[in-house]
């Protein structure tokens, strides 16, 4: 049967936007930015609602030739999720929990049973009715009170990550009249079972900054402050140690961390400084019973495990070695049971446990797919003689295990369940070590169909990268991307530098003045995958969000002939003008990962790379590009402003097209199925130009 037409070619009435020069000084240097009038914190300006209105028309009708195509990829991606699914019960104090998705119910259903049977359950929530009101909804964090007779919960109902925390008596299901506005989301209880704790947010840089007690039955404005950060390079979180003895303030900027502590049953006490805050300290704490547990890059470039006392915790020379530092394995965590230790570690960017027994023995747990993804999954109770963790690679789908901590015997309790024709063995992945410019070798994971590759440079190949803050795309299942695979594309990852793939190193060289790195690895790879045969030249694309959307921006400016097609997803493009504006959100949080560009030596590097300073009057690949008007991580304006800027200056007949969610946020449209059809979108548009 022919392959259906699905040819795009560009249409002429695309949007033009007004110029304004707008002139902005650094360093005694001057840059015009033409469109920096797109810039509206309040998202009201008609004028760039308009545009945007027509920059979403100007897709719809651009992208017309593949709505059918789009049509039938999101059938296929809806097709493959079970309809009527359910999570493995976990037991959490008197009762165990789940949760349930019904039909074509966007969100889940959360209830707790006397047992793993789940025979008497009982229903907790129903989000679908939760989000019934708003075209946006996400849940946060469900917090019982240590009684299980109280329920917290918190919800983001416009995309830009505030939350409003509620409160339910679960003895009768009725709503409290406690309403907790403008937080993180986080909530904690003391072990009374009427204080909560919660983070409040700075409502103009997003920052949570204050640590708040609240007492049920009293209004927000009687609440406590009982901390506050006043460094806004910090982000800060709220838990509780292990042994649920103390409320635990977490303060982390990039590069350093510090952490206060309470204790959980009292909590009128004061918050106390765990140990001095210390530049370039970075680490993890936990508490089970009389002992801390320290995750520490102290004097252990890829960090070390540390034992303390409350009497010790504070002298870093008094500190014990559990797990001493290895120069070639990272420490990633450490999840505390009575009896046993499981250790988080990753060699040669692979992801590994080791199980450690009271008395010291050590026993490492095995995998045997060439690259995957494993992590610790939910074990509330630190009594347990087993854990559960999750498993999944390329061609598996996501597996939870219940592993005997004792024998390491593994036991499969639920694998995703993936429908239509589905079969893991017409599938191979690959790991390659691919060597870039400056002779280091950088990993890579690949899939593809077995029947539909031939490694002769005939296949379309779907390229993927992040690249930042440390944060490490595992090699996981994923069913939507069996509808590229199918057609003959090859999915590959790129594990550039900037992320913690092979150690801390790997981190420090794809960041501040390395981050040229991340764009020449993305960029090598291609290139090697090709002369190797993965790929047909003219049939290579590229995708990425946030960050990595940052890194689509920089290779389409560097290297553009190697593309035919790029997504760019909620895209940091606007580099050097966002860092220089400490108002927007989040921004002061990011020096240490980009570097403060009011430091000229920082202002020249991210100059060079920025992707909005550095596009020029060249071919560029065909580009789709997507946002959500409430972003909260990076502004609407920043893609606004580089797909106006690209319009003026590129010198292709190439397909450019920027769609905008009016009510999305930076994690894109809520709920599981609508969600798919933004990856449908992405799909069809690879599709169509291979």
């Amino acid at each position: 049967m022919p392959r259906p037409d699905y040819s795009l070619s560009l249409l002429p009435d695309f949007p033009v936007a007004k110029k304004q020069p707008h002139a902005l000084t650094t360093h005694a240097k001057t840059r015009s930015d033409d469109y920096y009038w797109m810039r509206d914190d309040e998202r009201q300006n008609a004028e760039i609602l308009a545009h945007l209105a027509q920059e979403n028309a100007y897709c719809d009708e651009q992208l017309t030739p593949i709505k059918p195509l789009q049509s039938t990829l999101f059938e296929e991606l809806k097709g493959r999720i079970v309809k009527d699914d359910n999570t493995v019960p976990v037991k959490d104090g008197q009762y165990w929990y789940h949760s349930e998705v019904r039909g074509d119910d966007e969100y889940a259903r959360h209830y707790r049973s006397s047992s793993m049977v789940m025979a008497d359950k009982e229903l907790l929530l129903d989000v679908n009715e939760l989000a019934d009101d708003y075209e946006f909804y996400e849940l946060g964090e469900v917090a019982l009170s240590p009684n299980e007779q109280l329920m917290a919960y918190s919800e983001d109902t416009d995309g830009r990550r505030i939350y409003t925390i509620r409160f339910k008596d679960l003895n009768n299901n009725k709503m409290l009249d406690d309403v907790l506005e403008n937080t993180e989301g986080q909530i904690v209880w003391a072990n009374d079972n009427k204080t909560v704790f919660y983070v409040k947010k700075d409502l103009k840089t997003l920052l949570g900054y204050q640590v708040f007690r609240h007492e049920l039955g009293s209004e927000q404005h009687q609440d406590v402050m009982v901390y506050e950060e006043h460094d806004s390079s910090f982000f800060m979180g709220l838990g509780k140690s292990r042994d649920e003895s103390l409320i635990i303030i977490d303060l982390a900027s990039t590069e350093t961390n510090d952490t206060w502590v309470l204790d959980a049953n009292n909590p009128k006490g004061e918050f106390k400084a765990l140990m001095p805050r210390e530049e370039g300290h970075e680490f993890d704490v936990d508490k089970l019973g009389d002992t801390f547990y320290i995750v520490t890059n102290w004097q252990a470039q890829n960090f070390r495990l540390m034992t303390a006392t409350s009497d010790t915790i504070a002298d870093k020379s008094q500190w014990q070695t559990h797990t001493p530092h290895r120069e070639n394995v990272l420490l990633e965590g450490v999840e505390l049971f009575n009896d046993f230790l499981v250790l988080s570690e990753r060699e040669q960017g692979q992801a590994r446990f080791v199980v450690v027994n009271k008395n010291g023995e050590r026993m490492s747990l095995e995998f045997d797919d060439p690259c995957y993804y494993a992590a610790i999954a939910m074990n509330p109770e630190p009594s347990v003689t087993h854990a559960r963790i999750y498993y999944s690679s390329l061609t598996t789908p996501g597996s939870l295990y219940n592993v005997d901590l004792t024998t390491g015997e593994k036991t499969l309790l639920k694998q995703q369940k993936v429908l239509g024709d589905f079969n893991p063995q017409l599938y191979q992945s690959e790991r390659l070590m691919v060597s870039v410019r400056d002779g280091i070798k950088v990993p890579v994971s690949l899939v593809y169909r077995k029947d539909s590759f031939k490694q002769d440079g005939s296949n379309p190949l779907f390229q993927y990268g992040y690249g930042a803050y440390g944060y490490t795309i595992d090699p996981s299942f994923s069913s939507t991307s069996l509808s590229l695979l199918d057609r003959g594309f090859v999915y590959v990852i790129a594990h550039v530098r900037g992320s913690e793939m092979l150690g801390r190193s790997w981190y420090e060289h794809g960041k501040k003045e390395h981050k040229q790195n991340s764009f020449n690895d993305f960029i090598d790879i291609t290139k090697a995958l090709t002369e190797q045969g993965y790929a047909d030249k003219s049939k290579v694309f590229a995708s990425g969000g946030s960050a990595g959307g940052l890194l689509m921006g920089a290779v389409v400016n560097q290297a553009p002939e190697l593309y035919c097609g790029i997504g760019c997803h909620v895209p940091f493009l606007d580099v050097l003008t966002t860092m220089l504006d400490e108002s927007i959100p989040l921004t002061t949080n990011e020096y240490d990962e980009w570097g403060n560009p009011n430091d000229p030596h920082f202002y020249d590097i991210i100059e060079a790379y920025s992707p909005y300073d550095n596009i020029s009057a060249q071919h560029y690949p065909n580009i789709l590009v997507t946002t959500g008007l409430h972003d909260s991580q990076v502004q609407y304006w920043e893609p606004m402003k580089w797909v106006a800027k690209m319009r003026e200056l590129k010198t292709d007949s190439n397909i450019l097209v920027f769609k905008t969610d009016m009510d999305a946020g930076h994690g894109g449209a809520s709920g599981r199925f609508k969600s798919l059809e933004e990856k449908a979108l992405e799909m069809a548009f690879f599709i169509a130009l291979s």
